[in-house]
């Protein structure tokens, strides 16, 4: 098959080493969610402490996540990708390890606000990267299997708290993350990266020129759903499922397993979904829109069960598993000059929206039933989603060799292009 033969022939080290990082990346990121209630109950919390400083302790995540994607996507534009793998692999990695160490919410705090900086710079890097790395025609491939191999990690985050302490889950993925070193030094960077003509337009301040502000945002907007469903639906689904006289006891860590099952799924048939409509907005409209309706089922049906519900996590998996062709189509909207700072805050600022997600959340549901504030959330995240797609361009064929100009042209070869 053609498909298999195009697989095949971008699975090159830069792709394999990008999605082993991922996979290191979203351990993390996961391993709170999965850990959180046995963690902070192991730390003396009660079930209440449990839900308001779990819920604390993933916005200062969250936050750290939105910070550390600002540092390190302007580092990737103007030192190059390879330094903010390098870079923020290892600061993950430590504070990971310092994870092991923890002994009351404040320290637990300020672990996974700095191992937060740290993850910021991993995906975004490693998905420029590739993107720019490949020929037009199969970069949405090679972005599909760096995602693809990412969500094993949130895989194997769910598998390991179920059989290892906390503590020492923490570590290894510390541990994962530093033995992943040796594999990055082999690794090349960018070409349209080092052989840029002014190196001196590597700067932030233009996606606030030009007309590309309104751009970025919408870009943030279509990743909202994804960690609505992650950060809400899946790892605060325990109080979820009390709220809604699930039958049978519900727990996160499977919650976030059948989850990270459809994610997984969901990402390939993304790619796949992609690469056949030749179109990037398309296949994110169809995810979003199942999803969406998946959501209305989650928190509107009567008489679920607890495997009922964890069926429902897998699907919704599936149906919001678009994040890497929505991280390629949002590295893919702007220049070589920004783009590292693109593809490395957008994801971030979305991952960061999950702080405000769980907040409007958890503040909703002091006034109403948690089903009815996952409902208002749910809605206003998928709905935002839906207008900010229909207004993006469409990016699948789009030559990356260019760079933005203040005036909001590109250009591309010694040549202005208009935008």
């Amino acid at each position: 098959m053609k498909f298999l033969r195009d697989l095949r022939s971008v699975l090159n080290l830069t792709v394999v080493v990008a999605g082993l990082g991922y996979f290191v990346d979203l351990f993390d990121i996961t391993l709170y969610g999965v850990v959180r209630v046995s963690s902070l109950k192991d730390l003396g919390l009660n079930d209440q402490q449990i839900f308001d400083q779990g819920a604390n302790i993933y916005t200062y995540q969250m936050v750290g996540m939105m910070i550390g994607g600002l540092i390190w996507g302007v580092l990737a534009d103007k030192r190059g990708r390879l330094s903010v793998m390098f870079g923020s692999i290892l600061l993950y990695s430590f504070a990971n390890i310092a994870n092991f160490f923890v002994w009351d919410v404040t320290s637990y705090a300020i672990c996974r606000f700095l191992g937060g900086i740290g993850l910021a710079g991993e995906l975004g890097a490693a998905i420029t990267l590739v993107a720019e790395s490949l020929p037009k025609e199969k970069r949405g491939l090679g972005t599909t299997i760096v995602a693809t191999l990412g969500m094993l990690g949130i895989l194997a985050a769910a598998l390991v708290s179920e059989y290892i302490p906390w503590r020492w889950a923490y570590m290894a993925g510390g541990i994962m993350g530093l033995l992943l070193l040796v594999a990055r030094f082999k690794v090349s960077e960018s070409e349209l990266f080092t052989k840029k003509t002014h190196p001196s337009r590597a700067d932030p301040m233009l996606l606030l020129q030009g007309g590309r502000f309104p751009k970025y945002i919408f870009c943030i907007l279509v990743g909202v759903p994804v960690y609505f469903t992650t950060g809400a639906l899946f790892s605060f689904s325990v109080e979820l499922a009390k709220g809604l006289n699930i039958q049978g006891a519900v727990t996160a860590s499977k919650a976030i397993l059948f989850g990270s099952i459809g994610l997984t799924a969901g990402d390939l048939l993304a790619g796949v979904l992609s690469q056949g409509l030749r179109s990037r907005k398309r296949a994110v409209g169809v995810h979003l829109g199942v999803g969406f309706l998946l959501m209305l089922v989650y928190v509107l049906a009567p008489g679920l069960t607890s495997t009922g519900i964890y069926v429902l996590c897998l699907l919704l998996g599936v149906s919001v598993g678009y994040w890497a062709v929505f991280v390629t189509m949002s590295a893919e909207q702007f220049g070589t000059n920004i783009r590292g700072t693109v593809a490395t805050t957008v994801p971030n600022f979305v991952r960061g929206s999950a702080a405000l997600i769980v907040f409007g959340y958890k503040e909703l549901a002091n006034h109403i039933s948690v089903s009815s504030a996952a409902l208002v959330v749910g809605v206003i995240c998928f709905g935002l989603a839906l207008v900010a797609l229909s207004r993006m361009e469409e990016t699948f064929s789009r030559d990356l060799d260019y760079e933005e100009t203040p005036e909001g042209a590109k250009e591309a070869k010694g040549q202005a292009l208009l935008e």
